[in-house]
C-alpha cells in the first residue's frame, strides 16, 4: 500500500464521516441555539427545556436522514470492500 493510497482513504473516510455527522448534529445545534437565546430572552433555566427539544430534533434528523446515510455508507464500504485488490 502506498502513502498517497493510505491518505486518499483516511480523506475519504473523514469527509464521509463529517457529511454523515452534520446531518444530524447541525439541527440539533441550531435547535439548541435558539432555545439558548429563548432563555436569554425569558430568564427561565429549565434543564428540560434544553434536552428535549434537541433529543426529539435528532431523532427526526436520523428518521429523515437514515436511509440516505445508510446508502452513503453501503456505498463506502462497498468501494472500500471492491478496492481491497487493486492495494497490493
Amino acid at each position: 500500500m502506498h502513502a498517497d493510497l493510505a491518505l486518499q482513504m483516511m480523506s475519504a473516510l473523514l469527509w464521509t464521516g463529517l457529511l454523515i455527522c452534520l446531518l444530524v448534529l447541525g439541527p440539533t445545534m441550531l435547535v439548541g441555539l435558539m432555545i439558548s437565546i429563548a432563555q436569554v430572552v425569558t430568564q427561565v433555566q429549565e434543564m428540560s427545556l434544553t434536552f428535549v427539544p434537541k433529543l426529539i430534533t435528532a431523532a427526526v434528523a436520523l428518521i429523515v436522514f437514515g436511509p440516505w446515510i445508510l446508502r452513503v455508507l453501503a456505498g463506502y464500504m462497498t468501494r472500500l470492500w471492491l478496492d481491497i485488490p487493486h492495494m497490493f
